[in-house]
């Protein structure tokens, strides 16, 4: 089985530093909101669906607090009860009890003076969809994920596009190095209907009889997304 690579979300929100009676203070925030398009991740944009972080809470997969993402800056963990996730209308809430450490001490100054103003998470997917939004941008919704680790971010500078576009060579049987090329020069949706277009016409090589099961078409997957695709608003943005 392929381990799927690990990728990094964020939103700007506000984060909350809340009294406590053990510990130095709980740090609260958003990792995640549901249905609101992402930024341009590089030719294609992004939303969380409401279930899908249902299952990783479900199977009680370990899952960590660490300030900005580091290996070194554990903040808490869902096994020990200093970490507390809840998912609710809006997202996937944290709720962390900072330690009395060099990196607890520093995110509760820096939640303080307003610093810390990113709030982040850390998945491997386990099942997306692609499709357009209604001005015809390539759409991808996280259907399912596996959740790595949610994190207080100063800077949200790491975006990670390659393990997305994968998932839509993978699911269109696409060559992946076009679908770079063609996200890079912001013509990711060019590039998909053209394919589509050469499809239909009856360009592209037939699946052989018991290779394997047919991919749906990029208009299928554009129809059953429609319905999805309207509820969020385009206005609305992750920074």
């Amino acid at each position: 089985m392929t381990v799927k690579d690990i990728e990094r979300r964020f939103h700007t929100s506000k984060i909350e530093l809340r009294a406590s009676t053990n510990g130095i203070g709980i740090l609260f925030g958003y990792a995640a909101v549901f249905n609101r398009y992402s930024q341009n991740l590089g030719g294609f944009v992004e939303q969380v669906d409401p279930t899908a972080f249902n299952k990783s809470i479900a199977d009680g997969t370990e899952v960590l607090a660490r300030f900005n993402h580091s290996d070194g800056a554990l903040l808490g963990t869902l096994s020990a009860e200093t970490l507390r996730l809840l998912v609710d209308g809006t997202g996937l809430a944290y709720e962390v009890d900072l330690p009395d450490t060099t990196h607890g001490r520093d995110v509760k100054a820096l939640a303080e003076r307003g610093d810390l103003r990113f709030s982040s998470f850390a998945f491997r997917t386990m099942e997306d969809d692609w499709g357009y939004t209604n001005e015809d941008f390539p759409l991808r919704t996280l259907k399912a994920v596996q959740l790595v680790d949610v994190a207080p971010v100063v800077s949200p500078a790491y975006r990670d596009t390659t393990t997305g576009l994968r998932s839509l060579a993978d699911r269109f049987e696409l060559d992946l190095d076009e679908t770079r090329k063609a996200a890079e020069a912001n013509k990711l949706a060019t590039f998909l209907h053209d394919k589509e277009s050469s499809r239909a016409h009856g360009h592209e090589e037939s699946q052989v009889e018991g290779q394997g099961e047919t991919h749906p078409s990029i208009s299928e997957l554009r129809a059953k997304l429609d319905a999805q695709s309207r509820r969020a608003s385009l206005s609305e943005h992750w920074l």
